[in-house]
């Protein structure tokens, strides 16, 4: 227990916290059918249009846009607390005092980030990806799509899946485009508007039974 609460681990004890608070809410979001995880994914958009001129940067070599942001975000604080904790740890049984934070922090975070980037390119051959390249998202506009996470209010886009016309599956957020109703899991909707990237106004399926 020292370990965990002495000054030199501070910071490697702050990223637990954040994890074990990335938990809490996201347990308590999904009771309600809110995802911190489709909120954060759909900023991808808006700071993303760059993201194609960033593939050989870090966000890309992290797979950022391949992987949810949630889950890069709690990978990387984990492999950070652990490799801090060890190098605390460590410095002790051999040196007999524990490195400063200013000097572990860094080098943990060195160390985390080239696991982060080998564990979310294992988790990103499980996860579904976006298939845009051929196709511009534009064209999906008037396709019916199905929500299968979270619930959409106006501001607030839950994520959704649709086809093209080729078959292709795309993965993508949508919200209401007016502020009194909600879309859940499962509910028909019918693309109206791209707001940006793979963001999308929609309104309730019409003709359910013919779409």
């Amino acid at each position: 227990m020292d370990l965990f609460l002495s000054p030199e681990s501070w910071p490697f004890a702050l990223a637990l916290a954040l994890l074990l608070a990335i938990v809490l809410i996201e347990g308590a979001g999904l009771l309600i059918g809110i995802s911190m995880s489709g909120w954060l994914d759909h900023l991808l958009p808006d700071i993303g249009g760059s993201l194609e001129n960033l593939s050989s940067a870090w966000l890309g070599w992290l797979h950022v846009g391949k992987v949810p942001l949630l889950v890069l975000l709690s990978l990387l604080l984990t492999n950070f607390a652990i490799i801090g904790f060890s190098l605390v740890g460590i410095s002790r049984s051999l040196l007999g005092f524990a490195l400063p934070a200013l000097l572990s922090a860094p080098l943990a975070l060195l160390g985390a980030l080239p696991l982060v980037r080998v564990s979310a390119l294992a988790i990103a051959r499980f996860i579904p990806a976006d298939e845009s390249t051929a196709v511009p998202l534009s064209s999906l506009v008037g396709r019916i799509a199905t929500v299968i996470n979270g619930t959409a209010r106006l501001g607030y886009p839950a994520q959704a899946r649709t086809r093209n016309d080729n078959g292709q599956t795309f993965y993508i957020h949508v919200e209401p485009d007016n502020g009194d109703t909600e879309f859940t899991v499962g509910d028909s909707v019918l693309l109206v508007r791209q707001l940006s990237g793979a963001r999308f106004q929609a309104i309730i399926n019409p003709r359910p039974d013919l779409l």
